[in-house]
C-alpha cells in the first residue's frame, strides 16, 4: 500500500493537506518509528508536484495494519446497568482516566472502572470525583476506584511531558489547545511572566515551543511547585525560572518588566489586575483569564477596563476567547489586551529622573517645591 514517511513533526500538516486532496485513505493506522511517520494513501496522481511541495517527505510502498475499532465501555456494561445512567465522557490525565460517579450507579463503580481500563488499553488507573475544586489551591478530592492505587501520572501535550499529582495540584487538561494558542503568539526574544503557574504546564509549552527569551513562572502551592521544577528538568528547558511563592510578594521583588502576562488562575484573577498592570510596559500584552456567562462575556471586558483605569493605563483589547465550558452557560475566558503606554509607577520614575537632571538649574527653594509636587504625584 502506498504511503508518505515524514518526519514527525511534519506529519500534520501532510495529513492535512491529503485530507484536503481527497487523497488520505482512512481505515488504517499511521506508521509510528522513531522520529518517522507514514501516512498511508489513496494514490499520489502528480508526484512531481507532491514532492516539489513536500521535498523532504517520501513516497514508500509499505503495510499498514486496520485500524480497530475502539470498543466503547458502555457496550461491555450494558446487561449491568442501565447505559443512559453512565457519564459519555471524562477527563483523561495521562494514563489516569477522571470520572464522575453519581449516586445512582455507586453501587457499580468497580465494574465502571474495570469496564474503563478494558476499553482504553492505554489507561492504568481509574480514579472518580469525590467533591469540587476548593480551597485556596482549588485541587479536588478523588478516590480511587480501579486499576493502579495511584494519583501521580505523566501527561503529554504539545511536544512536552508534565509530571503531577492529580489530586493535590490543579490541572486541567482541556487547556491544552488554549495553551497551544498562546505559544503560538509568542514571539522571539520575549520575557514572559506566568502567574499561577501550578505544575508548570504553561512555562514548560511555551519554553519548548517558541524562541522566547526567559519564562518566569510563580505558583503558591509548595506541591505544584515541586512538580514544577521536576517538570522543567523533565523537558531539559534552560530558559525557565520557577519562584514558590505569593504573586503579591514575587512580582514586586522582581523588580522586571515583561513582553507577556498569564493570569491562568481557577478563580479570582480579577484581584490580581493591578499586580499584573504594575509589571507591564508600553507594548505588554495581557492574557486575563475569567468565568463569564455566554451572555454576559463583555463582563470580563469591564473588569480588565476598570483595572486600566484605576491605573491609569491605555489599552486596546485584541481578542476575548472561549477556552471551554465551566458548566451549563458558563465559560472559561481569555481576553487578550494590549498595554499602549507605561504604567504610571514607570511614569513616575521618568519625572523624578527629568527631575534630578534639572535640580543643577533650579535654586534650592523651586528643588524643594518640585520634589514634594513629585512625591504627592507618587502617592496618587
Amino acid at each position: 500500500m502506498l504511503g508518505i514517511k515524514t518526519k514527525s513533526q511534519d506529519a500534520e500538516k501532510i495529513r492535512k493537506y491529503l485530507i484536503n486532496e481527497n487523497l488520505f485513505r482512512y481505515g488504517y493506522d499511521l506508521i509510528k518509528e522513531k522520529s518517522k511517520i507514514t501516512i498511508p494513501v489513496k494514490k499520489i496522481y502528480d508526484k512531481i508536484g507532491f514532492q516539489k511541495k513536500f521535498p523532504k517527505a517520501e513516497i514508500v510502498d509499505t503495510r499498514f495494519i486496520k485500524t480497530q475499532k475502539k470498543q466503547d465501555y458502555k457496550d461491555i456494561l450494558k446487561k449491568k446497568i442501565d447505559t443512559s445512567l453512565l457519564p459519555s465522557s471524562f477527563d483523561i490525565i495521562g494514563d489516569i482516566i477522571i470520572i464522575d460517579i453519581t449516586d445512582e450507579i455507586k453501587n457499580f463503580q468497580k465494574e465502571i472502572g474495570e469496564a474503563l481500563l478494558l476499553a482504553n488499553k492505554n489507561i492504568k488507573t481509574i480514579l472518580k470525583k469525590s467533591g469540587m475544586h476548593e480551597g485556596e489551591f482549588r485541587t479536588q478530592k478523588l478516590s480511587y476506584v480501579a486499576g493502579i492505587n495511584t494519583k501521580e501520572t505523566v501527561y503529554k501535550e504539545n511536544n512536552v511531558r508534565l509530571k503531577l499529582d492529580v489530586e493535590k495540584v490543579y490541572f486541567s487538561p482541556r487547556l491544552s489547545k488554549e495553551r497551544k494558542r498562546i505559544y503560538q503568539l509568542v514571539k522571539q526574544g520575549e520575557n514572559v511572566l506566568v502567574m499561577f503557574s501550578g505544575s508548570a504546564p504553561y512555562p514548560c509549552v511555551i519554553a519548548k515551543n517558541t524562541g522566547a527569551k526567559e519564562i518566569i513562572g510563580i505558583e503558591k502551592n509548595p506541591i505544584g511547585h515541586k512538580y514544577g521544577i521536576e517538570n522543567i528538568a523533565l523537558n531539559k528547558l534552560k530558559n525557565v525560572t520557577l519562584y514558590n511563592g505569593d504573586v503579591l510578594d514575587v512580582i514586586p521583588k522582581l523588580k522586571k518588566k515583561f513582553n507577556r502576562i498569564l493570569m491562568p488562575l481557577p478563580k479570582g484573577a480579577e484581584d490580581f489586575l493591578d499586580l499584573a498592570l504594575s509589571a507591564t510596559k508600553k507594548g505588554s500584552i495581557v492574557h486575563f483569564y475569567d468565568f463569564e456567562h455566554e451572555t454576559e462575556l463583555s463582563l470580563g471586558e469591564e473588569k480588565v477596563k476598570r483595572a486600566c483605569k484605576k491605573n491609569k493605563i491605555k489599552f486596546k483589547i485584541l481578542n476575548t476567547v472561549k477556552c471551554g465550558q465551566y458548566s451549563p452557560g458558563k465559560f472559561r475566558i481569555c481576553i487578550d489586551f494590549k498595554v499602549c503606554n507605561e504604567h504610571m509607577e514607570k511614569e513616575n520614575e521618568g519625572n523624578m529622573n527629568k527631575f534630578l537632571r534639572m535640580k543643577k538649574t533650579l535654586t534650592d527653594d523651586e528643588a524643594k517645591k518640585m520634589k514634594k509636587v513629585i512625591k504627592e504625584f507618587k502617592k496618587d
